[in-house]
């Protein structure tokens, strides 16, 4: 097709290029050479007419045609030789125009003009006129002569032109038909080699597509077609192969979730029994505590005339151990029904959590002194108000029970977006106290793990271990800032609340169930 393009440009621009070739040589040379051959001859005529008059009236007056005549004849003549220099007919014919004219004006013009005396006009001779005339009426039949050839170059030139334009035509029209006939040589080829094909592979990638996988897809057309019709063929072997795998992974995956399934099962009901268990044995150990503690003191109170220092420090000892095991077991309690006893899912305002945690609070920020700096405003999250409420009182009350002895305690809660967690709430409790070594930043939030003597700080240990829990719980995290230098600063996440969706539910309780 390209070669058949390249063809029909060269052959279209030849025919095109000749046929204005001939319309070139004819509105540019023939045309003007006939228009200037008319210019000639009229000259000649002027110079004829102006002559006669001088010859008659001695008027110089009439003298002025003919001088202009020869003028005008030079100068035509000299465009008409150029206008005809690539035809030697037409070149003829004006020589023998300018050898007559000059043969007249020898014979004749030049004669009359000297012996005629400006202003004394006389009789002309006949036989001078006569003469004239005869050399005038050849000079006619040369003019003739030369528009007849002009003519016929013209009606030449015309005929060429059409000519030139019926096989440009004609090779056009064949043209275009050889380019609609390769076309549909082409249409045929293509769906013969191609269409065809294609069209086999791709009902043959239907049929696997359908489920019929093992199907074997066939090659076949040109070398492009075979590539592809292979590379689906290695595709679906691949499918098939990783298919028979998937199907063998299923199975596997089917007996592990019924195991995981029953292994669930078992650890709710056990998670009940534990649960139930923590309840009781809670009330069972708290009772004979109890009853440690009262008859310790009864002793003592019986019995304080009969003891020394000695035995009333034992009962002392004995009293206080009992009643910190009531605690342990209290906060060991409360720590294991984080999420279990109570669950509920509600949007809740940190700042509302946090006013209440300080009410709770309010004795001991008095007594110490100290200065809370508090958002004036915070985000809503979803969770249980009682637990968000139990977090900051945790917090709280850790910063001024760690506080500095020298300084009374400031208290600095900020909150802000959280920087790697788009949707999240990042929130900071600082405060000005003791610090924590950078070293303990895990073990602050283990269980039942303290940093000092119970004759320091009181309390079990337990607090950070529950907030870490209650955060986790609502889907953030907590740690401790190992860069901060002015006391203790902790950082926790949690997912902001956002509005219901269709059903009711807010998207971030979705996401933590």
């Amino acid at each position: 097709m390209s070669l058949l393009v390249l063809l029909g440009t060269v052959v279209g621009a030849n025919l095109l290029n000749r046929t204005a070739n001939a319309t070139d040589s004819l509105l540019e040379g023939v045309q003007p050479a006939q228009t200037e051959a008319y210019r000639l001859q009229s000259a000649m005529v002027n110079q004829e007419t102006g002559i006669r008059g001088y010859a008659i009236t001695a008027d110089k007056r009439f003298l002025k045609p003919y001088t202009e005549g020869k003028k005008n004849e030079s100068e035509s003549a000299a465009r008409l030789r150029r206008l005809v220099a690539d035809r030697p007919e037409l070149r003829e014919d004006l020589t023998v125009v300018e050898r007559q004219a000059a043969q007249w004006r020898l014979n004749y013009a030049e004669p009359l003009v000297a012996s005629v005396t400006p202003g004394k006009p006389k009789a002309v001779d006949l036989r001078t006129v006569e003469g004239g005339k005869e050399d005038f009426d050849r000079l006619r039949t040369s003019w003739a002569k030369q528009n007849a050839h002009m003519t016929q170059v013209v009606a030449d030139g015309r005929a060429h032109i059409a000519h030139e334009r019926t096989l440009r035509n004609s090779v056009l029209v064949a043209m275009v038909a050889a380019f609609l006939l390769t076309g549909l040589v082409l249409a045929v080829f293509v769906r013969m080699l191609v269409t065809r094909p294609l069209e086999r592979l791709r009902t043959a990638s239907r049929r696997v597509a359908g489920g019929d996988f093992e199907h074997v897809i066939g090659s076949g057309g040109p070398a492009d077609l075979t590539a592809v019709a292979d590379d689906v063929e290695g595709m679906r072997k691949r499918i098939v192969a990783e298919l028979d795998a998937s199907h063998a992974q299923q199975r596997i995956l089917s007996t592990q979730a019924a195991d995981l399934d029953a292994q669930a099962v078992e650890l709710r009901r056990s998670n009940v029994e534990l649960e139930q268990f923590a309840y009781v044995a809670s009330h069972d150990l708290q009772e004979p505590l109890r009853k440690v503690a009262s008859f310790c003191q009864l002793l003592e109170k019986r019995y304080h005339d009969n003891l020394d220092d000695r035995g009333r420090q034992y009962i002392d000892f004995a009293v206080d151990g009992a009643k910190r095991m009531q605690v342990l077991i209290n906060d060991l309690l409360t720590f294991s029904r984080v999420g279990r006893l109570t669950d509920d899912r509600v949007p809740v305002g940190l700042d509302k959590a946090l006013e209440k945690a300080m009410m709770n609070l309010a004795t001991a920020v008095e007594e110490s002194g100290a200065r809370v700096e508090r958002p004036s405003e915070m985000p809503e999250v979803v969770g249980d108000p009682t637990l968000f409420a139990m977090l900051w009182q945790n917090l709280v009350g850790n910063a001024l029970k760690f506080r500095h002895p020298d300084r009374a305690p400031q208290v600095t809660v900020t909150c802000e977006p959280a920087p790697d967690e788009p949707g999240s709430v990042q929130v900071s409790v600082a405060d000005n106290g003791i610090g924590i070594p950078g070293e303990f930043a895990d073990k602050v939030f283990v269980i039942f793990q303290r940093l000092h003597s119970r004759d320091a700080y009181g309390g079990t240990g337990i607090g950070l271990a529950l907030c870490k829990k209650i955060v986790e719980h609502h889907g953030g995290r907590i740690w401790l800032d190992t860069e901060y230098t002015g006391g203790t600063r902790f950082h926790f996440t949690l997912p902001v609340a956002t509005a219901p969706d269709e059903t009711g539910t807010p998207s971030e309780e979705k996401a933590l169930t």
